[in-house]
């Protein structure tokens, strides 16, 4: 007796997408209990940075900078009021060599300055030539804007892939991701904003924020951030710091 399969087109398509989409499921959850702070090569060098040791109850707090003046001075007179240097200011190359009297604030404060690249346009758009060139210029820049040479790289919009971070360790460039997101340029309400980032809360992590004109309620949620964190008996530290003074798991990315 002859048998016959007659198979669905459209049922088997929608069963691939189950198995993708329960594998990248399966993948996240993996990464997750790994505690995945570091991505490295095979050789065990740490290529991009998400987070520090968790015991000593430091935290760093980073602030994206790529447009607009006004929200970077609320935002660094409220750090100075609350006695808080060590924070990390990741600039594009561009904002920076417009607002020079802005980066030497964030200097004189007693803040790190890292690249957010020139142009703040995707690295992985790029090829590798496009995107040295880009790092090298906001390099310079902000070493003849605020007189400190950077080597921490957050890539624009956080993106990168296999090209970028070989790109990056290449030039000596460390890559700074985050271990909290609070999606503040949302303007999801300082609350919410707030809330996302003490929920989530612990020794090692890096905050991400923004201090460009478009985020309109991240200087009161970072009052009540730091406030509370403070109560908590945690302290602040730059990117930098943290990586100089942590021992970090790594994970391979291939």
């Amino acid at each position: 007796m002859n048998f016959f399969w007659v198979i669905n087109g459209k049922r088997m398509k929608q069963y691939l997408i189950i198995i993708i989409a329960s594998f990248f499921a399966a993948l996240i959850a993996f990464v997750e209990a790994q505690d995945l702070e570091v991505f490295k090569t095979k050789e065990g060098e740490p290529r991009a940075i998400y987070k520090g040791e968790k015991k000593g109850k430091k935290i760093a707090l980073t602030f994206d900078v790529s447009w607009g003046e006004k929200r970077i001075h609320e935002i660094l007179d409220l750090l100075a009021e609350e006695k808080i240097k060590d924070t990390t200011f990741f600039l594009s190359g561009e904002w920076a060599e417009r607002h020079p009297d802005i980066v030497e604030k964030i200097v004189k404060n007693g803040h790190e300055i890292g690249s957010l690249g020139y142009r703040y346009r995707s690295y992985t758009e790029l090829e590798d030539s496009e995107i040295r060139r880009d790092i090298t210029r906001a390099q310079q820049v902000i070493k003849d804007v605020s007189g400190q040479s950077t080597d921490l790289l957050r890539p624009p919009n956080g993106e990168f892939n296999k090209n970028v971070l070989d790109v990056a360790e290449k030039m000596n460039h460390t890559i700074v991701q985050w271990s909290i997101n609070p999606n503040d340029w949302k303007n999801p309400g300082a609350d919410r904003i707030t809330e996302s980032v003490l929920s989530k809360a612990k020794g090692g992590d890096i905050v991400l924020l923004h201090a460009s004109d478009s985020v309109k309620q991240t200087r009161d949620a970072l009052e009540q951030i730091i406030q509370q964190l403070k109560k908590d008996g945690y302290t602040f530290t730059s990117v930098g710091e943290m990586i100089a003074n942590t021992e970090t798991k790594r994970n391979e990315i291939k």
